[in-house]
């Protein structure tokens, strides 16, 4: 599915996050920076051990904040690395943890320059965020970003697992709920 916000590109697809030839890949992290599973643990085995040098020379990053380091050997020249929040039932901030999170990932694109970008569905794998709560913030936090901020993203991707077509239906539902509410 894709959709034009303003001049930028935003694609729902499914696929494999770090087959992806934009120009930064977003790595649902943990606060460490250590490797982990999920996503973590797939950018980091495909894109090098460089990822983990990098990582570990930033030190860390905040829950609902953003850092950057190379692709190692992805396709993608950047990995940007955020940390969503870890689900407690909807009580400790998480959908303003998770909406910083998509936010500070393209601030941080932008300020580097970048044109494209492809996310995961952050925190919906080990943190446990319920999906169909997740979608409509992280759809929200793009779209709402593309439309008030200035930029120069010609493209934005919203990459779900390849074969996971419960987790596309759902994002393509919030992303068609959203879109209406803004005609």
């Amino acid at each position: 599915m894709d959709v034009k916000i303003g001049k930028t590109k935003l694609s729902l697809i499914g696929g494999d996050i770090t087959e992806q030839n934009t120009e930064a890949i977003v790595n649902a992290a943990n606060s460490e920076l250590v490797g982990g599973g999920g996503v973590d643990g797939a950018i980091r085995k495909k894109g090098g051990p460089r990822i983990d040098r990098e990582c570990r020379l930033i030190g860390g990053c905040a829950v609902g904040d953003a850092v950057i380091t190379s692709g190692g050997d992805l396709k993608a020249r950047y990995v940007i690395h955020t940390v969503g929040p870890i689900w407690q039932n909807g009580d400790d901030d998480e959908p303003e943890l998770l909406a910083s999170a998509y936010r500070r990932s393209l601030e941080v694109a932008v300020k580097r320059g970048l044109k494209s970008i492809s996310f995961p569905a952050i925190s919906t794998g080990v943190f446990g965020y319920p999906l169909r709560l997740a979608a409509p913030v992280a759809l929200s936090s793009i779209v709402g970003f593309l439309q008030s901020e200035q930029h120069g993203l010609e493209e934005v991707r919203v990459v779900i697992y390849q074969g996971d077509e419960v987790a596309y239906t759902v994002f393509k539902f919030a992303l068609e709920e959203i879109l209406s509410k803004k005609d």
